[in-house]
């Protein structure tokens, strides 16, 4: 109940609520920038499922890689 009328009395004054998650993807825009791997570090650390789903991307792109 706390945690709601807080982000009521925000939401009241002009704030907008964000995530973590939102944050970062505003600031990083794109994975084709050059520090890409650093910031997926980081993504990860507030987003842990993400690191399954690079691993998991990385493994296809190998298996693709391999079968040219």
């Amino acid at each position: 109940m706390v945690s709601r009328t807080t982000v009521a009395r925000f939401i009241q004054s002009g704030i907008v609520p964000t995530s973590t998650n939102a944050v970062i993807c505003e600031l990083h825009r794109t994975w084709r920038r050059p520090e890409a791997a650093e910031i997926a570090d980081i993504y990860t650390m507030a987003t842990p499922n993400y690191r399954a789903l690079m691993e998991s991307f990385d493994k296809a792109k190998d298996v693709g890689s391999s079968k040219k």
